[in-house]
C-alpha cells in the first residue's frame, strides 16, 4: 500500500476563538453532531464479502461485526469480541500473528478507505484552529516502530468469580484479551506540535470512528478517552502498521492509537479525531467505565485506570490432559506494564511448592516474556497448575486480586486446570 507524499497538514477554517471544533463548529455542537452521525457510515463497504485492505477476499466473519474469521481453536466469541485461546499462543513468537490477536469490539468494525480518511485535531488546547492531515500526509512524517502489548482493562475479569467467588459485571474474558505486535506509525507528540499545541494544554482525547455506543439505552457517543498531555507527548504513537503490514480492519485500519502500557481502551481504533484541551476533558470511559468501583474503592470510584498490571498465562487449554510419568515441557507468558518481568516461577501441585521456569526472551517492558518448565506428573487426577511473576519494579503476582464491581486489573495468580491420566 503506497502513500502520497504532501505538503504537510492544512488548517481548517477556524472557527469562534478556541473553542471551535473541525471546520469552525462549537465544541458541544460538535459533540452532538458526532453522536448523532456516526462518520464510520460514511466510508463503509458495499455489503457482501469481506475483503483486507489489501483487497483479498476472506470468509464470513464468525461474529457480529468482525471481519476476520474467528476459526475455532483460535478463538472464543463473547459477544462483540473475540478472544485468543491461550493455546492459540503456542508457536506464534513473540509477536501475536494478527489472525489471532484479540478483538475488542463496543460496536463493530467500520470498513474505511484510506483515500478518504482524515484526522481532525482541534480544540481548546491549540494556538490556532483546527488542523486536518490526510493519510499521505500522516505517513510522510518521521516514523517509529515500537513493540507493545495491548491489553484490554478487563482481561481476567472471569476468575474474580470462577477464583475468587465474586462476581462482576462485562465480557467474561480469561487470559486471552491480549497481544504484542510491532507496531509502526508516527509520534503523536509530532502530530500535536505539527498542529500547533499550546503550553496551557492539559488533556488530549482521541475519539474513533466506529458507531456510537448505547448502554442501557442511554447513547455514550463514539468511543473516546482523555489522557493527559505528559502521556500523549511520551511514548503514545497513531499507528498505520501492524507486524509490518497495514492495520487489519478490526485492528484500527487506517490508523489506531497506541498507548504502551496503559489500558487497552486508551488505545483507540478507527482514529477520526483528536481534542486538545485547555481544560480537564472527560467521557464514559473515564466516569462510568474504566474505574474501579466496589467497597475498597470510595463511593465516586478510583481515579480513571491507566496503567495495566501484572499477569501469566499457561500455553495449554484449561482441562488438557497429560499423560503420567512422561516429561512434558510447560510454556507460558508473562507480563507487567510496570517493568519488564525478570522472574517466572512454576507450581505444579497447587501452589504447595515452586520452581523457576527458564526465561526465552530478553526482558522488555512493555512486550511479555515466553517462559518453559519440565514437568513429569506421576499421579493421575486433577492437577493444578501454577503460574506466578515478578517484574523488575518488584511487583509479583498476588493469591488474590482486591475486587471491583466491574472487574478489571485482575492480577492474581491464576488456576489452570488440568487433568493427568
Amino acid at each position: 500500500m503506497s502513500a502520497a507524499t504532501t505538503s504537510g497538514p492544512h488548517r481548517s477554517r477556524p472557527g469562534a476563538a478556541d473553542r471551535s471544533g473541525p471546520g469552525g463548529v462549537g465544541r458541544r455542537d460538535l459533540l452532538k453532531l458526532l453522536a448523532a452521525t456516526p462518520l464510520a457510515a460514511q466510508w463503509a463497504a458495499a455489503p457482501g464479502a469481506a475483503a483486507s485492505p489489501s483487497g483479498a477476499v476472506s470468509r464470513p466473519v464468525s461474529a457480529p461485526g468482525i471481519v476476520k474469521p474467528l476459526p475455532p481453536g483460535l478463538f472464543t466469541v463473547r459477544g462483540t469480541n473475540a478472544e485468543t485461546d491461550v493455546a492459540a499462543f503456542a508457536g506464534t513468537g513473540r509477536l501475536t500473528p494478527a489472525d489471532r490477536f484479540f478483538v475488542r469490539n463496543h460496536t463493530s468494525t467500520p470498513r474505511l478507505g484510506e483515500s478518504q480518511w482524515k484526522l481532525t485535531v482541534w480544540g481548546s488546547g491549540l494556538r490556532g484552529g483546527p488542523v486536518e492531515f490526510t493519510y499521505g500526509q500522516l505517513r510522510s512524517l518521521p516514523s517509529v516502530t515500537r513493540t507493545a502489548f495491548l491489553e484490554c482493562a478487563g482481561n481476567g475479569r472471569a476468575y474474580y468469580d470462577s477464583q475468587q467467588g465474586q462476581p462482576v459485571t462485562g465480557t467474561p474474558w480469561t487470559l486471552g484479551a491480549i497481544g504484542v505486535a510491532r507496531w509502526r506509525g508516527v509520534r503523536l507528540a509530532d502530530v500535536l506540535r505539527r498542529a500547533g499545541i499550546d503550553d496551557r494544554a492539559v488533556d488530549v482525547m482521541p475519539r474513533g470512528l466506529d458507531d456510537e455506543f448505547v448502554a442501557g439505552g442511554v447513547g455514550m457517543g463514539r468511543p473516546r478517552r482523555p489522557m493527559p498531555v505528559a502521556k500523549a507527548m511520551d511514548d503514545v504513537i497513531l499507528a498505520y502498521e501492524m507486524n509490518g503490514e497495514p492495520l487489519p480492519y478490526d485492528h484500527g485500519f487506517p490508523v489506531r492509537v497506541v498507548a504502551p502500557s496503559w489500558v487497552g481502551i486508551a488505545s483507540i481504533k478507527w482514529l477520526g479525531d483528536i481534542e486538545v484541551s485547555a481544560t480537564p476533558l472527560s467521557s464514559p470511559w473515564t466516569t462510568r467505565y474504566y474505574r474501579l468501583f466496589g467497597d475498597a474503592y470510595p463511593p465516586e470510584g478510583s481515579a480513571p485506570l491507566t496503567r495495566q498490571t501484572i499477569k501469566s498465562l499457561f500455553e495449554c487449554a484449561p482441562g488438557t490432559a497429560f499423560e503420567a510419568g512422561r516429561i512434558h515441557r510447560l510454556t507460558g507468558r508473562s507480563w507487567s506494564a510496570a517493568a519488564a518481568v525478570r522472574r517466572v516461577e512454576v507450581s505444579t501441585d497447587g501452589g504447595a511448592h515452586w520452581r523457576p521456569a527458564k526465561l526465552r526472551d530478553t526482558l522488555h517492558r512493555d512486550s511479555w516474556v515466553r517462559w518453559s518448565a519440565d514437568w513429569r506428573p506421576r499421579r493421575e487426577g486433577p492437577a493444578e497448575l501454577l503460574a506466578r511473576a515478578t517484574d523488575a519494579a518488584g511487583n509479583t503476582q498476588p493469591v488474590t486480586s482486591v475486587h471491583n464491581a466491574q472487574g478489571y486489573l485482575f492480577d492474581a495468580v491464576v488456576r489452570h486446570r488440568v487433568t493427568v491420566r
